[in-house]
């Protein structure tokens, strides 16, 4: 969910290592790390309502 009150576009570029950690000395910081530092955002985890889809059972159609 986005909290930032922010409206319109924007295009930025982020400095970060990649996900799996790989390399991460030289690549730069985290994805958490690199959104914080670099444009001050912080991303925190939380609990929202919201819509789920959920499929039962699915079948290829008939020939009719």
């Amino acid at each position: 969910m986005d909290h930032t009150r922010l409206s319109g576009t924007f295009t930025f570029k982020l400095k970060r290592a990649p996900d799996d950690k790989q390399g991460a000395d030289t690549l730069g910081p985290s994805l958490f790390t690199a959104l914080q530092e670099q444009l001050g955002l912080k991303l925190e985890a939380g609990k929202a309502p919201m819509e789920i889809l959920v499929i039962d059972h699915a079948e290829k159609p008939s020939e009719n």
